[in-house]
């Protein structure tokens, strides 16, 4: 195989693969939606999850300020609302309205679920260490709601407006080694 010089700024094209969520916060008597790909699983109990908000999104401060949010993951039928949602602010428009998606109340947090989504994880905030220098949040799930759907087509950010879509499962189970080694 043969491998040729890559532009460094493309990288995220091979690296993030983990699938587009959705982020939803409530505070102050506002709510909003965002998209976001920078994330990763940090460590499995606690289930720890680590994202990077940009200071300059409308929910950065929301969710900073409320110290909890929703991870909410969509599948590929509703790819287009998650595309105008990251293209679009939430400071002057409600986008639950927006764009024809239902709020649902959470368990253990005031921000919402999002009821189209497959999976919705509630979170509170578990390190704020990393916040001021890096935007980095890092959250201790608290709730999980999974629909059993089998294998979910979820969306994946490859850069330049490329996505990939997930859903053929492959499965090894006689390979499977238990977490506590």
């Amino acid at each position: 195989m043969e491998k040729n010089s890559f532009p460094l700024i493309d990288i995220r094209q091979h690296l993030e693969t983990g699938p587009i969520v959705m982020v939803t916060s409530a505070h102050g008597g506002k709510r909003n939606i965002m998209t976001m790909g920078w994330h990763m699983m940090m460590q499995f109990s606690p289930a720890l999850f680590g994202c990077f908000i940009w200071n300059g999104n409308h929910s950065y401060q929301m969710i900073r300020d409320s110290r909890e949010c929703v991870i909410n993951i969509p599948t590929v039928d509703i790819v287009d609302k998650v595309i105008s949602i990251g293209n679009s602010s939430g400071r002057h428009t409600d986008k639950f309205t927006e764009f024809g998606l239902t709020p649902e109340r959470a368990k253990y947090v005031d921000a919402p679920l999002i009821k189209e989504c497959y999976a919705n994880f509630e979170c509170r905030l578990y390190d704020d260490t990393l916040i001021d220098k890096y935007s980095i949040f890092v959250w201790e799930v608290v709730k999980a709601h999974v629909a059993d759907i089998g294998a979910p087509e979820t969306i994946h950010y490859r850069g330049e407006a490329k996505f990939m879509v997930a859903g053929k499962e492959i499965s090894f189970p006689e390979r499977f080694l238990p977490q506590n080694l």
